[in-house]
């Protein structure tokens, strides 16, 4: 074997290498990633099914049901067009209460309830998630754009 093709065979297997450690960068990256997706796109099926997701809305009015004896909360999110039925087992924020933003992470189950693992409530009363804000502001619910809830 030549020393040039010797060469090129090292090369070759340098970029083989190369690109099977990016592919798998990539792959787990993809697998990371938490996506945002409002009552009314949960509500359409565009969330993914078995993956974690991020939904956020307003909490609405009277949904907030805990069960006796335990760390147990079921209560629905809308963001002024459509509703999601949300199930966290846990400790809820402070600042938790109905007719707040907040931002769920979890996945639908196969009942099409919102499994939660975490629940995320604005830390003032002048901030508002900048997803939250614009998926209120689409659906109407709210005139205001999210600037207007940072200061």
């Amino acid at each position: 074997m030549t020393p040039r093709r010797r060469r090129m065979i090292v090369v070759g297997l340098i970029l083989i290498g190369v690109s099977l450690a990016t592919f798998l960068a990539l792959t787990a990256f993809q697998k990371n990633l938490l996506y945002f997706y409002t009552p009314s796109q949960v509500a359409a099926g565009e969330a993914p099914k078995g993956y974690p997701f991020r939904v956020g809305g307003l909490v609405v009015q009277g949904s907030v049901q805990r069960e006796p004896d335990s760390l147990t909360v079921r209560f629905s999110v809308t963001d002024g067009t459509s509703t999601v039925p949300i199930h966290y087992t846990g400790i809820l924020p402070d600042l938790f209460r109905e007719g707040q933003g907040i931002i769920s992470v979890g996945q639908i189950n196969a009942e099409g309830v919102f499994e939660a693992s975490e629940v995320l409530a604005k830390h003032d009363e002048n901030y508002m998630p900048p997803e939250v804000a614009d998926a209120l502001k689409q659906s109407g619910q709210v005139s205001t754009s999210y600037k207007d809830y940072q200061k």
